[in-house]
């Protein structure tokens, strides 16, 4: 997908996905192409992270995966020869509390995405973005 995005053409043979010289457009606004996050808690997603991504999204961790996952992506990006501040963790799915979000961003989350209840009307989501941002932000 990278060379993708940054080249004029390109072409890609793998072990399980074959493509020849091709063009890809619109290109990315970003630069030098938007971010490739992972997500999961796999054994083999970190290294993955090292090896090919900008970012990790877990799911619903605790603080002390997140602290633990910090330290490894740290260890394995700079052994890797990887600047360890160029990859982000960001959080997913936890309740709207800050105690929580602030635990988590302590622990070394760059990020904390909160999840809203489901609701069946825009009144309702509105009413409840608002308790959110009082929970979480005011």
């Amino acid at each position: 997908m990278k060379e993708l995005w940054t080249k004029e053409e390109a072409e890609y043979h793998g072990r399980y996905f074959d493509f020849p010289l091709v063009k890809s457009y619109p290109k990315p606004a970003q630069t030098p192409h938007p971010p490739v996050i992972l997500g999961g808690m796999a054994k083999n997603v970190l290294p993955r992270i090292v090896s090919c991504a900008d970012g990790w999204l877990p799911n619903r961790v605790t603080p002390s995966e997140v602290e633990e996952s910090r330290k490894k992506l740290d260890a394995m990006a700079a052994e890797a020869g990887r600047d360890p501040k160029s990859i982000t963790i960001s959080v997913y799915g936890q309740a709207p509390e800050r105690d929580i979000v602030q635990s988590l961003l302590n622990a070394g989350a760059d990020r904390v995405v909160v999840r809203p209840e489901h609701v069946e009307t825009e009144k309702e989501m509105e009413e409840q973005l608002e308790r959110m941002a009082d929970a979480v932000l005011r």
